[in-house]
């Protein structure tokens, strides 16, 4: 088994902001060497979430709306603390913070319009995603059933 570690930076300059980072994700996937196994997408943020969809511009507006809806900015328990971002908070539960994806033959094997972002809630300033894959070489691999 191999394994490689790397951390995709943002410096977000509005507070909220999605980011298609499907490509970024890909090339750590491939420059790590494993051909079968799987890829960590994690926020390091708890004010951000990271999610696989579709990238149409209206769907990104549908969810930013629904994300409103359910945890719409208001006046939250949390700033009582000092903070400002309760509902940053609950959208990263709504959407999550971390997916685990598929890699075979050495790429992400995602369906035909999935796509994968990092949601900020709570932006300008920098921020980061850890992308971890976890797999088998070339040289491990066993075939795989017919069929995909």
């Amino acid at each position: 088994m191999v394994h490689r570690t790397e951390y995709l930076v943002f410096e977000t300059r509005r507070p909220r902001e999605f980011h298609n980072i499907t490509e970024r994700v890909r090339s750590v996937v491939k420059a790590s060497g494993v051909v079968d196994g799987l890829v960590l997408v994690s926020s390091l943020h708890i004010t951000s979430a990271v999610y696989v969809n579709d990238d149409e511009p209206g769907l990104l507006r549908d969810i930013e709306a629904w994300a409103d809806r359910l945890a719409p900015p208001s006046d939250y328990e949390h700033h009582r603390t000092g903070e400002s971002n309760g509902d940053s908070h609950l959208k990263n539960l709504l959407l999550g913070h971390q997916v685990v994806l598929p890699v075979t033959d050495g790429d992400l094997d995602l369906g035909p319009w999935e796509q994968v972002f990092y949601a900020e809630f709570d932006g300008q300033r920098r921020k980061r995603v850890i992308v971890k894959v976890l797999g088998d070489p070339a040289e491990e691999v066993t075939p795989r059933a017919p069929g995909r």
